[in-house]
């Protein structure tokens, strides 16, 4: 049975693993344990509640419980920009007219923007290529939704989600190469590596702080604004299907997408429902369907994919599912199906 559950001390040499998996472009999951290290301490007073809002950070693993291994990591930031600046561009446009001349003409460019300051961030989305299976990935990404549902309190009312842009086989980013690589001198992995490690104030020291005209960009730069590499539009399909947009922000660095959603407004968010347990054995006849259900606790909370009867007045689960979510005949959960209903 897999779960997801709060990021522990003992899953250092998990997410080591994990992180060798990834690869380059995922850089809040650095293959560095000093790093991940102190990313687990602060997840754990994170949860145990002994940090400032602006400090909050929560990693969650998927963990495999016939094994015990880590298949996954997903993670929430309470609100980003608070003590570091958080920087994107906006994508805006210039407009220069003379009526003399009879000229008018727009110019699209992009703007250096801490606009998201304060927002909630889904971020440090991996799971291991052995375990992309059994909807696994759809469990791993939305088992956040339910956290964001069953604990507001604890986030902003926007959530945002930073999208992977393009770049080839060997990491090369076609936008950094026309535009960040003239204020940096260093290779795209390593600037995004930095960033992702927490120094990011060499962006705001030496990025360009005018608007960035795009027609002055290499074709090539021009259009990958705002495109997503190949291997994580899944992901954006899976974010859009839950009412996450893109608004014209884009990454500093390689020009993906940032996507966001009012926090209440997330499908996931807004149709789950907080119900009363029901342990059955065998599980009642009826029409089923895949769900997502996690507990109501904070530092032990659990979540599970799991097919179940329709619920009614309470939630159906068998004796395994009951005890993996540490959750008895009677106690509560929250619940939301795993994919939104389709409209007939």
């Amino acid at each position: 049975m897999m779960f997801i559950r709060p990021v522990e001390h003992k899953d250092l040499d998990g997410l080591m693993h994990l992180a060798r998996s990834a690869g380059v472009g995922l850089t809040s999951l650095p293959v560095n344990e000093e790093r991940l290290s102190r990313r687990i301490a602060r997840s754990v007073l994170s949860f145990a509640g002994e940090l400032d809002r602006a400090d909050h950070g929560y990693v969650f693993v998927l963990e495999d419980g016939e094994t015990g291994a880590v298949a996954g990591i997903c993670a929430l930031e309470a609100a980003v920009g608070l003590k570091e600046p958080w920087y994107n561009y906006r994508v805006g446009t210039m407009v220069h007219a003379s009526e003399e001349l009879g000229v008018y003409s727009r110019h699209e460019t992009l703007f250096l923007s801490n606009d998201h300051t304060g927002y909630s961030e889904l971020c440090t989305l991996f799971l291991h290529p052995d375990y992309r299976v059994n909807r696994n990935g759809g469990l791993l990404s939305k088992s956040r939704f339910l956290f964001l549902a069953q604990f507001p309190q604890l986030f902003g009312k926007m959530v945002v989600a930073e999208m992977r842009g393009v770049s080839d086989e060997n990491g090369r980013s076609p936008f950094w190469e026309a535009l960040g690589r003239h204020f940096f001198s260093i290779d795209f992995a390593h600037a995004d590596y930095l960033t992702g490690v927490g120094q990011k104030a060499f962006v705001a020291e030496l990025m360009p702080k005018h608007p960035v005209y795009v027609d002055f960009l290499p074709p090539d730069a021009q259009a990958v604004i705002g495109q997503t590499h190949e291997g994580t539009r899944p992901a954006v399909a899976l974010l859009e299907s839950e009412g996450f947009r893109y608004e014209g922000y884009v990454d500093i660095f390689d020009a993906g997408p940032t996507v966001q959603a009012y926090t209440s407004e997330i499908r996931a968010v807004r149709e789950s429902a907080r119900l009363p347990a029901k342990v059955c054995d065998p599980l009642p006849q009826g029409e089923k369907d895949w769900y997502l259900v996690c507990n109501d606790a904070l530092a032990g909370f659990r979540v599970l994919l799991v097919e179940t009867v329709v619920p009614e007045h309470a939630f159906c689960l068998t004796p395994e599912q009951a005890q993996a979510l540490n959750v008895e005949d009677g106690g509560h959960v929250r619940c939301v199906t795993l994919s939104p209903k389709e409209v007939v």
